[in-house]
This record gives C-alpha cells, sequence and structure tokens, in this order.
C-alpha cells in the first residue's frame, strides 16, 4: 500500500537539497506575512494569460499560509471584445471609459461572467493540484459604494464611477473567516445605480482603507523596466515621479504613489507572464518584480563626499567606546565611495561600508551604523540588503564581517561563524589580534 500511494522512492524523486533548503528558507517569509492584509490586482490581460490558472493556486496558497487576501479584477480587453461582437467601441477621455447604458448592460454581462469563471478556478480542489483539499470560500459582493464620475471639462461619463466608499467592516469579517474576497471592477450607489469603475482606483481604495500591507499588482506581463530596458528593483515614493518610464508603467506607479499616500507600506509591480513571480516577489530575497516603498523622507542612496561630515558623526560615539576602529576624516574621503547611506530630510541618519577583494571574490561588510534616534526600524537591515545586493551585482560569491559586539545580529541575517584564516590574505594580514574580532561569512546567491 506504501508503494501504491507514494509510488517507488528512487533517488529521482526524492526532493533535492535546494528544495529542502529552499523551504527553509522561506519560513521567515511564511512568518512575516501571516496575519497581513494582501490586496492583490488583476487586470484583464492578466486574466486572459496562460498563467492565470497557477496565479490564482498561488493566491490559494497565500491565503493557506495565513495571509488575508483581497483580488481586486479587470476586465477591460474583455469588454472591449462584446463590444466589438456588438458592432459597438467606447470613447475615452484621461483612460477612462464613457459608459453609456447599453455599454453598461454589457459590461455587467462581461464582469460578471468573468466572476463567476473566477470563483470556479478558486474552487477546483483535482487530487495531485496544488489546490488539493484547500476548500477555499470565495466572497464577492456589494463591498464598493460608488457615486458618478459626473462631467469633467465638458465631458459626460454618464455611468463610470468613482469608489465613494469601501465597506471595510464586511471585507474585514470575511477575511476574519479566512475567506477570500473578490472584487469586480463595478461599484453600487444608494439609489441602486451600477457604475463601471477602473481597476487602479478599486484596488488603491481597498488598499487604503482596508489598511492593507501590501498591494500587488499583477496588471503588466514584466515587471517594471526603466529607459534603457533596465529592470527597476525598487523604487522609493520620492523617486518615482522622476522615473523614466512607459505610460503603461506610469499609471501603475501614479497609483502606488497614490496607495503609499494613503498609508499602504508596500507596493509590488509583478509580471503576470513570469512563472511563480508572486511566490518567488513574496518569500525570496532577491524577489521578481519592482518594490514601491512607502517612506517618503528615507533613501537609500551611495555617499558622496558631502556625507563625510555626517557620517563621522555617526562614527565617532562607537570608535571612542572601541567598538569600531578609528577612521580619520582623511581616510573617510579617500574611502566615501564605498559607503552607502539612508538619508531622512538631508540629514545622513545610517551608513554602512562594502570592501571588495577581487582576487578573493568576496567584500568585506563595515561601519553598520544607525543613529540613536533611528534605531528599531530594520534600518540596518536596508542597508545590509543594500550592501548584498550591490555584492551580487558585483557577482561576488560571499561577503564577511569582522565584529566584536555584535554576533548575534549578523547570526540572524544568515552568517555563519569562521576562523580567521578564512578570510582574504590582505585581510588576514592586518588582522588584529588584540581586538581579536569574530569573524562571520555570508554565501551569496548570483
Amino acid at each position: 500500500m506504501l508503494y501504491e500511494r507514494y509510488g517507488s522512492y528512487d533517488n529521482a524523486h526524492m526532493p533535492t537539497q535546494s528544495h529542502i533548503q529552499w523551504f527553509r528558507n522561506t519560513t521567515p517569509y511564511i512568518n512575516a506575512h501571516r496575519g497581513k492584509t494582501f490586496v492583490v490586482a488583476l487586470s484583464g490581460e492578466c486574466l486572459a494569460s496562460d498563467h492565470l490558472t497557477t496565479i490564482l493556486q498561488d493566491l490559494v496558497l497565500l491565503n493557506s499560509l495565513g495571509v488575508r487576501v483581497v483580488i481586486a479584477f479587470g476586465a477591460r480587453p474583455q469588454v472591449n471584445q462584446t463590444l466589438q461582437k456588438e458592432g459597438r467601441s467606447s470613447l475615452f477621455e484621461q483612460d477612462l471609459r464613457i459608459t453609456d447604458s447599453p455599454d453598461l448592460e454589457l459590461i455587467k454581462h462581461t464582469v460578471g461572467s468573468l466572476r463567476h469563471e473566477l470563483e470556479a478556478k478558486l474552487s477546483m480542489g483535482l487530487p495531485n493540484s496544488p489546490m488539493q483539499g484547500a476548500k477555499v470560500r470565495v466572497c464577492s459582493g456589494n463591498f464598493v459604494m460608488a457615486q458618478p464620475v459626473g462631467v469633467l471639462n465638458g465631458t459626460d461619463y454618464l455611468h463610470t464611477g468613482k469608489v465613494r466608499r469601501i465597506d471595510v467592516a464586511g471585507i474585514t469579517r470575511q477575511l476574519n473567516d479566512s475567506n477570500l474576497v473578490l472584487l469586480p471592477p463595478l461599484g453600487y450607489s444608494p439609489t441602486g445605480e451600477s457604475f463601471n469603475l477602473s481597476l487602479e482606483d478599486v484596488a488603491v481604495r481597498v488598499a487604503t482603507d482596508c489598511r492593507a500591507d501590501k498591494l500587488i499588482w499583477l496588471m503588466s506581463p514584466d515587471a517594471i523596466h526603466d529607459s534603457d530596458s533596465q529592470f527597476v528593483r525598487q523604487l522609493a515614493v520620492s523617486e518615482l515621479d522622476d522615473c523614466d518610464v512607459s505610460k503603461e508603467y506610469r499609471v501603475l506607479l501614479d497609483a502606488s504613489k497614490r496607495a503609499c499616500a494613503g498609508g499602504v507600506e508596500r507596493c509590488h509591480i509583478i509580471g503576470f507572464e513570469q512563472e511563480g513571480a508572486l511566490l518567488a516577489e513574496l518569500f525570496t530575497h532577491d524577489g521578481a518584480g519592482t518594490l514601491v516603498s512607502r517612506n517618503l523622507f528615507e533613501q537609500c542612496r551611495q555617499a558622496n563626499i558631502d556625507d563625510v561630515g555626517g557620517i563621522l558623526e555617526l562614527l565617532q560615539p562607537l570608535e571612542a567606546e572601541g567598538v569600531l576602529v578609528k577612521r580619520s576624516r582623511e581616510l573617510l574621503e579617500t574611502e566615501i565611495a564605498q559607503f552607502t547611506v539612508l538619508e531622512r530630510d538631508g540629514r545622513v541618519i545610517a551608513c554602512a561600508a562594502l570592501y571588495v577583494y577581487p582576487d578573493a571574490n568576496t567584500a568585506e561588510v563595515a561601519c553598520i551604523v544607525c543613529h540613536p534616534d533611528y534605531r528599531g526600524s530594520d534600518r540596518g537591515q536596508r542597508l545590509l540588503d543594500a550592501l548584498e545586493k550591490e555584492a551580487q551585482r558585483q557577482r561576488l560569491d560571499s561577503v564577511f564581517v569582522l565584529t566584536t559586539q555584535t554576533a548575534h545580529w549578523f547570526i540572524e541575517q544568515g552568517f555563519r561563524e569562521q576562523d580567521r584564516f578564512s578570510l582574504p590574505q590582505p585581510k588576514q594580514a592586518l588582522y588584529n589580534l588584540q581586538r581579536n574580532s569574530k569573524v562571520f561569512v555570508k554565501p551569496l546567491a548570483v
């Protein structure tokens, strides 16, 4: 019976160590996401993608891991196709469809069909599928109250609306019962009217009013790339206006900016055509999409010569205590290119340095210091992440650190203790036996 149920136990079908290690590495993310509220926006293009089934399976997986999931979906390409079949076409102003009464009836029919299709796919529980035994409950209803856009610049938008109010209490009750909440791009008024809404408006208002922890956009085939076709991994809200991107991405960045201004800590723009991108973004260090951070007043950047005074102000108290090796202003000026800083309102509040040893294909992480007034908000983690990403960009195999006071923190960040002879030869030659610093090394995934 054991053979019939599980098949042969030959080595070819046993999980590899890489699979096991990957699963172990996801544990901190599983713990971090449990109990959090994610609003996920699926565009009509995403609904038409061949990857829709696996995306929905991944959303069910999030639900199984204790994430509170709200799904908002769009229907623009499907509506366009329906109207075309009926020999009709819509006018658009400011990227909003002008919805007359005949169009609204066709839109309600199309959106209703999509809602039923999504509910059916979310109800699957076939054996040998990722959703086996999931027993997901999907709830949809009149959670979005709307009002007409009205007349703008002389144009009457008719039955096109905007979000007036979100039934936060109703959505929260469903999420508390571990249900998935499904929101179509339609809203209703107290007078019993229906309005055609934009997906961006619904997603942003639900995320802000429900105080979501994340707003995730699965609306474009790929994550954001700049004008040079370079993948953009992370953007602060303060950087969005200067970001040179296509019109499609600009819509998502502007919507993310509104969400962050409304209190959403992080927005993720993920390509729906990349297999497993949602899970990679949420459960791996490097992610697979573009992260837009709410932080309006802090930015992480490479240091310049004007930052020397601010960095010295951070280092001197720890140098006086013997925690850090003393650096003169002259030495710091020559090494300033190795430093990364966190700046808040024009003030350097944290710093860290990366010293590369190319012959050993490794780099030293040094001088991770945060101003006492700003400790306790993961700023050290942000700086370490920035240095690790730079080391990965340079295709280094590892990073290492020498410390006398913060060994446990580095162990928590994935470093392992090694003896001093594991250091690059030039660093071994400079090792101070009197300080007796402990050596910690962290391999990097390139």
